[in-house]
């Protein structure tokens, strides 16, 4: 299993299992010349990039049995240019971009030769691709890898950004007025930054990110994994105590559910599909690998309510690809890094409705929220945390809530917009509800209407209606959960066997806590 390995010659000839996406390769190299593909961080896209390198670069050999071999009768070789941005680390000052360019076109001349008057990085980057053009009579092929990490990384120090964005701007722009001598090129990145003025002289970019046609370039398709990782999954099966239907459906629900495309198909996130199958244990793989922390920070700031993600939320098809950090609008961005995927499209406000992909995603999520939020609660052993879950799975309310009333005892006192409105309330819930694990929902749609949170264990439904000492009784909570019909699908679905539990809860306004609760 390719744990780590990036590098397509390397996937082939050691024999790794490869997922074979060289027929999309074939129809994005013979598609434009310049294209721009925006993908989460681990999703594939380094692998791409090195498959294209192959296959521009003529090595027939390495797609033997795959569906490029076919497709490709000529197997032209044209001189291929890389910068991978992926391994270095741009954190302290511009130099260090500077560095790594230098570094790149001070390979590439050892090959294509130098011209002492081309001084400048854009100067000698042009002369380059002319040169190598020239030369061999072939155009250029230019695949540059995750152009905007040092952006990334220096989100946090706005003069240093700024810096490292004019300095990308006039490199990049250099394609444009290279174009007679490219035969392709192609950029990819987490983010466009459309309007930061890093393409602003690329306006002939085709950004395929949400092109559906290539909506599964990268990340695995559900034939995809059932076609190619069948001794993994039953292995999985056995490991976790499953049959092998169920493991698949809890990969499903743990990693797939990513849409790059309005009716596309979903994929799985592949780092995290592959690290379950080689180590046959659920985990929170990609997650673990980091969340930027300039992200976490500003939604914290902007006070940026979760309950939306499990709803979904709207965002126009202009805004989806123009994160500006000033605008205190995390959405693109969270969009773009993979924390939230398309769940629907509506065509008459040319619209994208995004949520969470997976059940992956939304723990992670909610852990780092959560400790941003509420740091003085760090100091609970996660032991604590987990007797939250024994208590659900025991039946044990009144431990339960007792632990619950601790737990919003020793949040900060500025955690809440609004402590007169039960949503306030409802957010911590749900976020730490979330970070246990369990399968928790928030505003739960019923016939006639929404229960706040619905948590499932694995005998048991618990329906809460959650109200605040202004706004009604424990008495009326219930009398709503019965009155609305929340708990109706669950009654009349043949499939449901679970105990419905249905819960009351009244918050104090004034002491910020649990005031009563009641079931019937």
């Amino acid at each position: 299993m390719p744990i780590g390995i990036q590098t397509f010659d390397k996937m082939v000839l050691e024999k790794w299992v490869y997922v074979d996406k060289t027929a999309l390769v074939y129809e994005l190299a013979n598609d434009a010349t310049h294209n721009f593909l925006s993908r989460p961080r681990r999703f594939g896209k380094s692998l791409l990039v090195s498959t294209l390198a192959a296959y521009f670069r003529g090595d027939k050999e390495l797609f033997n049995g795959l569906a490029m071999e076919k497709l490709e009768a000529e197997w032209v070789k044209y001189p291929v240019f890389i910068f991978d941005f992926v391994n270095d680390t741009y954190t302290n000052d511009v130099s260090q971009v500077e560095s790594f360019l230098n570094d790149r076109l001070s390979k590439l001349e050892n090959v294509w030769g130098k011209v002492a008057t081309e001084e400048s990085l854009g100067q000698r980057f042009s002369g380059l691709i002319e040169r190598a053009a020239v030369q061999t009579g072939k155009n250029v092929v230019i695949l540059i890898d995750e152009y905007d990490r040092a952006l990334t990384q220096t989100m946090d120090n706005p003069e240093l950004n700024k810096q490292v964005r004019d300095l990308l701007k006039g490199f990049f722009s250099v394609l444009k007025g290279a174009d007679r001598y490219i035969r392709f090129a192609l950029l990819t990145g987490v983010t466009k930054f459309s309007k930061v003025s890093i393409f602003s002289d690329l306006n002939q970019l085709n950004d395929i990110s949400l092109n559906k046609k290539y909506a599964t370039i990268c990340g695995i398709t559900q034939m995809e994994l059932e076609a190619n990782f069948v001794p993994e999954i039953e292995t999985l099966a056995e490991e976790t105590g499953r049959s092998y239907g169920e493991a698949l459906e809890k990969m499903k629900e743990e990693y797939n559910g990513y849409h790059f495309s309005a009716g596309a198909q979903s994929v799985y996130n592949p780092f995290s599909t592959i690290n379950v199958l080689a180590k046959s244990k659920f985990g929170d793989y990609w997650y673990e690998t980091g969340t930027p922390t300039f992200l976490v920070n500003e939604l914290v700031q902007n006070k940026f309510d979760i309950l939306d993600f499990e709803k979904g939320i709207a965002i126009s098809a202009a805004a989806i690809n123009d994160y500006r950090r000033e605008s205190g609008n995390a959405t693109p961005m969270l969009f773009q890094t993979g924390y939230l995927t398309i769940k629907g499209y509506r065509e008459t406000s040319n619209s994208y409705v995004l949520g969470f992909p997976n059940g992956e995603v939304q723990r992670g999520f909610s852990e780092s929220l959560l400790t941003s939020y509420a740091r003085p609660v760090q100091n609970k052993s996660s032991y604590e945390y987990t007797r939250f879950s024994d208590d659900l799975y025991k039946g044990d309310l009144e431990s339960f809530f007792n632990r619950l009333t601790s737990f919003f005892a020793a949040l900060p006192y500025d955690l809440h917009n609004d402590t007169s409105n039960e949503k306030e309330y409802q957010y911590v819930f749900y976020v730490l509800m979330t970070l246990l694990g369990e399968f928790t929902f928030a505003e739960v749609r019923g016939n006639i209407g929404r229960a706040d949170a619905i948590i499932k264990t694995d005998d048991t439904v618990y329906l809460f209606e959650f109200k605040v000492t202004s706004a009604g009784t424990v008495d009326e909570a219930l009398a709503q959960i019965e009155a609305k019909g929340y708990a109706k699908p669950f009654e009349t679905d043949p499939n449901e066997k679970r105990k419905i539990v249905k819960i009351g809860v009244v918050f104090d306004t004034a002491t910020r806590n649990i005031k009563e609760w009641k079931t019937a």
